[in-house]
């Protein structure tokens, strides 16, 4: 019996180690925008009906669902977790919104940005630090970028609105 309880405990040490190393190193936690804070976002970037709104981890999807099914935009989001991807597909099905949105799972900083006119973010101000070279350089002047709760460090926001206890920030992609 001793043989077969130490085989046992043996695969479940493999089954369990194999489960937490497929889970990605996550730079966010995840916490849903609420509804309301979501709609002034896109309300704010002025998102409208020919608009690429990319929402940079995206979670379940929230952000990117309303820009396409309140404002007429398509968009794209993106994040490390496959759980939230799976969610956000889930939720984009429930709301008829498949053929306008598209969630992939990735890591922010290898993704390509260069076709987004709006980008949302509800990242950490050390995230978003990092990410601010990247989106300046692949954004198209004009592009425009809105964050929950944290700004962009010395660069002003040309808007920043409170609901709320949330504080939403506004900037443009400047000319090169």
């Amino acid at each position: 019996m001793s043989k077969f309880k130490n085989w046992l405990i043996a695969l479940f040490v493999v089954a369990c180690t194999g489960a937490y190393a497929q889970q990605p190193d996550l730079d966010v936690p995840y916490v849903p925008t609420n509804q309301k804070v979501v709609e002034e976002m896109l309300k704010l970037a002025g998102v409208k009906a020919g608009d690429v709104v990319y929402d940079l981890g995206c979670g379940d999807g929230r952000i990117v669902i309303t820009a396409a099914k309140k404002f007429g935009a398509t968009g794209i989001g993106v994040d490390l977790n496959p759980q939230r991807i799976k969610e956000a597909n889930e939720n984009a099905k429930a709301e008829g919104v498949t053929d306008k949105v598209r969630f992939v799972q990735g890591d922010l900083f290898d993704f390509d940005f260069s076709q987004a006119s709006v980008v949302t973010l509800y990242l950490l101000p050390s995230v978003n630090l990092k990410l601010r070279p990247k989106l300046l350089k692949e954004l198209k002047p004009g592009s425009r970028i809105v964050s929950h709760d944290f700004d962009m460090g010395d660069w002003e926001a040309e808007s920043v609105v409170k609901v709320g206890n949330d504080t939403i920030y506004f900037w443009t992609v400047p000319a090169k």
